[in-house]
């Protein structure tokens, strides 16, 4: 069952395990009450940059925490995409999935740099180790991604002239069994 996933869609399975719970409860606990779930841990470097920088006041601190909520939401919903790709075959072997998985890595990229900035400015150090990690995460992926090209069609192999491409056991048998 394992034997045709890349390494690329293991790593983005995982990390989609990761982002998936944890980035949903975040964005719940600030859609449910804004100015709180803003100051919990994994957003503080947010709220404390928000108000000490930019002072922010009451309704514009509420919007920017919706506004954070609707992108880590943003980067939830690319990910469950992504695993939803990835559980059809011909999708996974055709690498038809990174698109989704692309952009939650760039959009999860942005968010988690910009929150590694706040949280610098403001010296909170365990929110900047948090989001350090994750951006770590998230860049690791890309670069894998990147890197790891889905296998050539045996059509398209073909059709520049290669050598024949070798039947795969599932043809094998399909061919067998006519």
């Amino acid at each position: 069952m394992f034997r045709n996933w890349r390494i690329g869609s293991v790593n983005g399975a995982l990390l989609a395990a990761y982002f998936i719970p944890a980035w949903t409860l975040v964005a719940f606990n600030i859609m449910v009450a804004p100015v709180h779930g803003l100051y919990e841990r994994p957003s503080v470097a947010v709220a404390l940059f928000l108000s000490d920088h930019l002072q922010m006041a009451g309704m514009s601190t509420v919007r920017a925490a919706w506004l954070l909520a609707l992108g880590r939401l943003t980067v939830v919903a690319f990910f469950a995409i992504y695993l939803a790709l990835l559980c059809i075959p011909r999708i996974r072997k055709s690498g038809g999935s990174d698109e989704a998985l692309g952009i939650a890595l760039a959009i999860g990229s942005v968010i988690s740099f910009a929150s590694m900035v706040m949280a610098s400015k403001v010296g909170e150090m365990a929110a900047l180790r948090l989001h350090a990690t994750e951006l770590l995460l998230l860049l690791g992926a890309a670069i894998v991604v990147v890197i790891e090209r889905p296998e050539a069609a045996p059509q398209a192999a073909q059709a520049q002239g290669k050598a024949p491409v070798p039947l795969g056991l599932e043809q094998a048998e399909l061919l067998h069994n006519r």
